[in-house]
């Protein structure tokens, strides 16, 4: 057998063992509540003791961020709420952390670049009208305040959110 399809079957064997990890874990997570480790899954149990029809979703977080703030921030839903909802509406929130440049935005704000000057000075982040462009997408999405002219903030009440958001992306 050829060094190269020793290579490629071991490659392909990594990557059953990945998905058949995955499958497990999608498993277990999905399982019913009663059959969920109460230890490791405290938020689930307390959620399925919800009046909630149809059941509900929760977010929490607990923050310092890099350049020392605290937030705490929690949010729950019904599932038949979230439903019922035009999720169309959403697509301004959503698009704009739909690109990279706007998420490396957000991360060196939270960094504590929060001038005009720093964010120009960040690799990849184009013109100055670029900049502008971006920083108005994050700001009509709320992910972005103008805290005085030339400097930007995340808003508290959304790094939690954030931070969630991401954690969902990663699967």
């Amino acid at each position: 057998m050829s060094v190269e399809l020793k290579k490629t079957i071991a490659t392909l064997a990594a990557r059953v063992d990945k998905l058949e990890a995955a499958q497990a874990v999608a498993a277990r997570t999905t399982a019913p509540v009663e059959s969920l480790e109460a230890e490791k899954y405290w938020v689930v149990h307390g959620l399925a003791k919800s009046k909630q029809k149809g059941g509900e979703v929760l977010y929490a977080g607990q923050v310092k961020t890099p350049t020392g703030e605290h937030y705490s921030w929690q949010r729950h839903a019904g599932v038949n709420d979230l439903f019922k909802q035009d999720w169309a509406s959403l697509d301004v929130v959503i698009a704009a952390l739909g690109h990279p440049v706007r998420l490396r935005l957000l991360k060196s704000i939270l960094d504590g670049n929060v001038t005009k000057a720093a964010l120009e000075k960040l690799d990849g982040i184009g013109t100055t009208g670029q900049l502008y462009h971006h920083l108005k997408s994050l700001e009509e999405g709320g992910w972005v305040r103008t805290l005085q002219r030339g400097t930007y903030g995340v808003p508290g009440e959304r790094i939690v959110p954030l931070l969630a958001i991401l954690m969902a992306a990663q699967g």
